[in-house]
């Protein structure tokens, strides 16, 4: 039983922790900021991205995905912020409009180019692939300390640790700068904080969380897990740090809660399947901002 659990549970288990903080930890801002939609934006703007790395390199390797998505989504950071400063329209639109048209630039290459090779399988768009994301040459818990067993984990892991633990050292070291420029923009820009390349910093931790979680978790997930966590530690405590670490502790809880229900919840109730863990985290996560809505101390000051 227990070597089971390593094999097929502890890497995604631990794959959607590490995503599921890796979006909280600017969600948290983000939501401040009202850009909470911006993974939403993000979701749809990685097409284009993988459409022209396929084209560029020929491949539809993990990596070459990677660097088009990324790239694709700081152009759509870029676009954002400037139609939203440009033109003067308010945040939620500016992601409407780029998001959009991305997405729908990306179907014209995808159709015009030839680069039908690139398969998009909506059904990993949208869930992920977490749970075909299992440790094979695990034998138990003593393969943690194997060197053979650990150069098989799945490289998903390896990727969303290292994003998550950038993000974090970031966040603590701009920490200051990015609360003044949140609660404040005025204060920040007097005393001569460079506010622009802050917001742009956010929104690229952002983009480097939703990108690197999208082919583990996929777009429902970290949708979720950007605006339910933090928001639900925001009806629950009105001090920044502690909403903070909250919001990662029902991250974690969503993720390790949500994977268990999904995989053995089905058979507590007699049921033969089992369902989406990425749709069973998400869950979990709205149960959570639903709780604290109703219940927290400051769902009224929210």
């Amino acid at each position: 039983m227990e070597a089971d659990f390593v094999i097929l549970s502890l890497t995604p288990i631990l794959i959607g922790c590490f995503a599921a903080m890796a979006c909280a930890l600017p969600g948290n801002f983000l939501m401040l900021r009202r850009q909470a939609m911006l993974g939403d934006a993000i979701s749809h703007v990685v097409l284009p991205g993988i459409v022209v790395a396929f084209l560029f390199t020929g491949s539809a390797s993990t990596w070459a995905m990677m660097l088009g998505a990324g790239a694709a989504a700081m152009v759509s950071v870029l676009l954002i912020e400037g139609i939203r400063r440009l033109a003067g329209v308010e945040p939620g639109a500016a992601m409407g409009v780029t998001f959009t048209t991305m997405f729908a630039l990306g179907v014209l290459l995808l159709e015009g180019s030839g680069a039908g090779a690139v398969h998009l399988d909506v059904e990993h768009a949208l869930y992920g692939n977490l749970e075909s994301l299992i440790w094979l040459d695990a034998t138990g818990w003593e393969s943690l300390v194997d060197p053979v067993a650990l150069a098989g984990l799945p490289p998903e892991l390896g990727r969303m640790a290292a994003v998550f633990a950038l993000i974090a050292i970031a966040g603590f070291i701009f920490w200051r700068p990015l609360e003044l420029a949140t609660f404040d923009e005025g204060f920040a820009r007097a005393l001569g904080l460079p506010v622009q390349a802050i917001s742009l910093g956010l929104v690229a931790a952002a983009a480097m969380a939703c990108v690197a979680a999208f082919t583990a978790v996929g777009s429902i997930l970290t949708i979720a897990m950007l605006i339910c966590p933090p928001a639900a530690a925001r009806l629950l405590t009105d001090r920044l740090p502690l909403q903070v670490a909250l919001s990662l502790g029902l991250a974690l809880l969503s993720a390790v809660g949500g994977y268990v229900l999904a995989g053995y919840g089905p058979m507590w109730f007699g049921l033969p399947n089992s369902l989406s863990a990425a749709g069973m985290i998400a869950t979990l996560s709205g149960l959570c901002l639903a709780l604290a809505a109703a219940f927290g101390p400051h769902r009224r000051a929210a």
